[in-house]
């Protein structure tokens, strides 16, 4: 059973590997194949009969720790200085708005539709406005650099703020000035954490001359943000700071501390360190896109009764989309298509308590809503794609 149960992964990772090199040429996000992959592959199983164990309480484990690689892998690409600050502001305004206006669109519908308390109504609705950086960011290596920066970070930062303003609504039972007031004093504590622990990685990733050095490092981050989470503290700000920190340690040596720590030397180590996290990340966010395609069920991708909620909040989101590109002076082409749902969307569906769910947000509506964004990605791309080649010609 044993080298079966071997054959099957490595076999599956290994045709993630071939989603992953040709999606540069197809367009086609690899998350996406891997999800009609996991899906197939359940139907295989399902039609011969082979009993497979639950693997439900996996997903939330293995999405978790993907979205800390994912936001730490993105945070590791940017390169951070005063041309960036432009930039950096239309991706945070990008990241923001489009989760307030969507949340507080879809929270009135769910009210008035549905007859949902409003404040139910907007935790529910929260998951469905996060741009996924699991599907944003590998899907455009082929764009421009100054496009692929801002979907970046952009994506970054809609997880980060998404994750943000669902705790805060999620976990306070009534909103108001104490519970606005205790929200900032976790934002400044995580900022004073994160200052501690980044200083206290980065020695730690130059002194450490054991040969096995990068591996206690992540342990390391996950355990911190582990803590923090326990705490209900924005955990996703110290991945995001300490990405920014260790990549961008040229740009602040010249303080004191900095040039202790050697960046000559702390910068040959810190590309190792990214290496690991890249090759670390593709197996995190391939088996958990394979094992949430393998745990959809056929009556939850084709159910009828969500498929026109699922088309109306995709519609909100182009719509939202096309405002908010204009707003912020940007190519509506290609950036309008990438605003997937995906890893963020379930990892907070799967948070919010059986108390404060509604009928409407169920799996199945999840389930299509990342289909149907990730298609539409796919064919974005396909068609930007096809029509730079013609202008070219």
């Amino acid at each position: 059973m044993v080298p079966i149960v071997i054959i099957v992964i490595t076999s599956l990772l290994l045709i993630a590997y071939l989603f992953d090199i040709t999606s540069k040429k197809t367009s086609i996000p690899s998350a996406i194949l891997l999800l009609f992959l996991g899906f197939g592959l359940k139907q295989i199983f399902n039609y011969s009969h082979i009993e497979i164990p639950d693997f439900t309480s996996a997903l939330p484990i293995l999405g978790t720790i993907g979205l800390i690689l994912i936001v730490l892998e993105g945070a590791l690409e940017i390169e951070f200085n005063k041309s960036k600050i432009p930039l950096i502001k239309k991706s945070f305004w990008g990241g923001l708005l489009p989760i307030i206006s969507m949340a507080i669109i879809l929270s009135l519908l769910f009210h008035l539709i549905g007859g949902f308390g409003f404040k139910i109504s907007l935790i529910n609705a929260i998951p469905l406005c996060v741009i996924s950086s699991a599907i944003a960011i590998p899907s455009v290596r082929n764009l421009t650099t100054s496009k692929k920066e801002f979907v970046i970070y952009e994506s970054s930062f809609s997880d980060i703020l998404g994750v943000l303003i669902f705790n805060f609504f999620a976990l306070n039972e009534t909103i108001g000035f104490t519970s606005v007031l205790f929200f900032v004093l976790q934002i400044v504590i995580i900022c004073i954490i994160s200052l501690i622990s980044i200083v206290g990685l980065a020695i730690l990733l130059n002194k450490i001359t054991n040969h096995v050095k990068f591996v206690p490092i992540i342990l390391l981050i996950l355990l911190i943000y582990a803590v923090m989470k326990v705490y209900h503290l924005p955990a996703l700000i110290f991945i995001l700071l300490f990405g920014l920190f260790v990549n961008n340690i040229d740009e602040i040596k010249s303080f004191k501390l900095i040039n202790k720590l050697r960046p000559a030397h702390l910068n040959r180590e810190i590309q190792k360190f990214k290496d690991l996290i890249i090759e670390g990340t593709f197996i995190i966010r391939s088996l958990f896109f394979l094992l949430f395609g393998f745990l959809i069920e056929t009556n939850e991708l084709l159910n009828v009764d969500t498929f026109l909620w699922s088309i109306a909040i995709v519609i909100i989101i182009i719509l939202i989309r096309i405002v908010q590109l204009k707003l912020s002076n940007l190519p509506i082409l290609p950036l309008l298509f990438i605003a997937p749902r995906g890893l963020i969307t379930i990892l907070l569906f799967l948070s919010i308590s059986p108390i404060q769910r509604i009928d409407i947000v169920n799996k199945s509506l999840i389930t299509q809503i990342i289909c149907i964004t990730a298609l539409f990605l796919t064919v974005g791309l396909m068609y930007s794609k096809r029509s730079l080649k013609v202008n070219k010609n």
